[in-house]
């Protein structure tokens, strides 16, 4: 969303419009769970820390003068919080223990991290408790979540004051980055160094350890060019936010004063008694105001009866889908067919090869993050990506029957929060298209053949296509089941243009067949079968069926 659409967002939020004060901690969530989650290296009290800044900027939004300050000003209540919590912690002393896995380990595992970027993230914990806290903020002015103005007010200096502090921490980030590379490393010295070491990160062994690598040979040769922090860090997604991690903004009689005093209604100031925000595997605000839940079938994926073209929707208390313009109010009916998930993929038939798909409407794109980078390269099984943001997304896929033939498990898409249609498919041809003359020489390309196997959709699952198109609003991850049958996904962002000429590539140009549009353009363009605003232990298990 850029600058102008928050400052209306932010404007409407101060003057009582619920669906934008939503709208605005939805929006700005990711950000300050970064903040905190770095600053205290993923501490069991990041939760608590987060949810006190956003109550505090929902208390005194009100007292917000410049809309384009928003950032600078929610990051400083954010690190206010962390500094509260750290005196807190001086007089009553919390044991680091308690923290359920570093903030390290989640960058590496939720960004897909390799090579030196995995090694600046596992470097962090080695940093103190404040050279951490400005290195949240740096780590997002260096990706561009904040300027250098915004990282300098939210710590609370100027913007000279800032660079010097800055300059240091890089300098100690190095420090821990050698440490982190001398542990991956075989020198005998150190492994008699660290034979009483617990294996936990703190200032006395970094000294150690740092003055060991000063004067080792071994240690102290990088053996290949290190790469500035800067550079690896440029661009880099935010952290996804943890499955089940909830926002509950319960406001009080202090916060509900609070929102009087900025001009909220009586009946507005009744629902924020309520909480605000939810952002939870099974719930979230969506466009339009509703809440949109998944009700899955029960059965896995390999038993599932034949999915239906719709299914029933459950629906927010008081919906309010987006209506067409018209001169009367839409009928119950017609509301039911514009919300969204009423209807999902379902068995259909391969179309002329010939016939042109027609045009693909147009979303809107803001960008898409992925925890893989720009492209996931996912080959076994348990291996997932998780995208967020606005935009398209290419599924191609690879099937391998010469490898293991056999029944195939769905990857399924999990944690839903906002809105999944699938759009197009392309490619060139289906995965089931046949090539050759007709003779027993003939065999299906992609399924395999009568020399290697074939491989075995479950019963009702929508043939796929070698690339299948996407379009994701909000959160959500796609896991790869593979179990029987061998297959891979390639996942990468792309764009409207990138989709359109796929499908549009056809026989005359040397494929097999045209692509086939699937999107209406509205609420009523289909949601994978494989879909779930849950997230099962084992995301083979979603069912075939989904209703969103």
């Amino acid at each position: 969303m850029d600058g102008r659409k928050w400052r209306s967002v932010i404007a409407a939020a101060q003057a009582g419009d619920r669906r934008a004060l939503d709208e605005l901690m939805a929006g700005w969530l990711p950000l300050v769970y970064n903040v905190v989650g770095r600053a205290l290296n993923g501490h069991a009290d990041v939760d608590d820390v987060v949810q006190e800044t956003m109550l505090r900027a929902v208390d005194n939004l009100g007292s917000l003068r410049d809309p384009d300050s928003f950032r600078s000003w929610l990051v400083a209540i954010a690190m206010r919080q962390i500094r509260d919590r750290a005196r807190r912690r001086q007089t009553s002393p919390l044991d680091e223990t308690a923290a359920e896995q570093d903030f390290a380990e989640l960058t590496v595992l939720r960004l897909g991290l390799e090579g030196q970027r995995r090694e600046v993230a596992e470097a962090v914990p080695w940093l103190d408790a404040e050279d951490r806290q400005l290195l949240s903020l740096w780590w997002l002015e260096v990706a561009g979540e904040l300027t250098r103005r915004e990282l300098a007010a939210a710590a609370g200096i100027s913007r000279q004051h800032a660079a010097v502090r800055v300059q240091r921490v890089k300098e100690r980030l190095e420090t821990a980055r050698g440490i982190v590379r001398a542990l991956d490393g075989a020198c005998p010295e150190l492994r008699e160094v660290t034979a009483r070491w617990d294996g936990r990160p703190d200032s006395v062994w970094r000294k150690r350890l740092a003055r060991h690598i000063r004067g080792c040979g071994y240690c102290g040769d990088p053996r290949e060019t290190v790469v500035p922090a800067e550079r690896l860090l440029v661009g880099l997604a935010l952290v996804p936010l943890p499955v089940g991690f909830t926002l509950s903004l319960a406001l009080g009689g202090k916060s509900a004063a609070a929102a009087a005093s900025v001009g909220w209604s009586a009946k507005v100031l009744g629902v924020l008694t309520q909480p605000v925000v939810a952002v939870t595997a099974g719930a979230t605000i969506v466009a339009g105001g509703a809440y949109v839940v998944t009700q899955p079938s029960g059965e896995p994926p390999s038993r599932a009866a034949a999915p239906t073209t719709s299914a029933a929707a459950t629906r927010s208390p008081s919906p309010t889908p987006t209506a067409a313009p018209s001169s009367s109010a839409p009928s119950m009916t017609q509301q039911k067919v514009r919300l969204y998930g009423s209807v999902v993929d379902a068995v259909d038939q391969a179309p002329d090869p010939g016939a042109d798909p027609g045009a693909l409407p147009r979303r809107p794109e803001s960008g898409l993050s992925s925890t893989w980078g720009a492209k996931a390269v996912m080959q076994h099984r348990g291996e997932s990506v998780t995208l967020s943001g606005r935009g398209y997304v290419l599924v191609r896929w690879q099937i391998a029957p010469h490898d293991r033939p056999g029944g195939l498990a769905m990857p399924t898409w999990t944690g839903l929060k906002g809105r999944l249609f699938h759009v197009a498919s392309g490619g060139g041809r289906r995965m089931d298209d046949v090539i050759g003359d007709g003779s027993d020489r003939g065999y299906v390309t992609g399924m395999g053949g009568p020399d290697i196997g074939y491989t075995v959709l479950p019963d009702g699952t929508q043939q796929m296509w070698q690339n299948e198109y996407f379009y994701v609003d909000g959160t959500v991850t796609l896991h790869l089941n593979e179990r029987g049958a061998s297959y891979g996904l390639t996942v990468m962002r792309t764009d409207w243009a990138a989709v359109d000429k796929d499908v549009h590539y056809g026989p005359a140009q040397g494929a097999l067949r045209y692509g086939l549009v699937r999107d209406t353009g509205d609420d009523t363009a289909p949601v994978p079968q494989y879909v779930t605003r849950a997230t099962p232990a084992d995301p083979a298990t979603v069912a075939l069926r989904s209703r969103v």
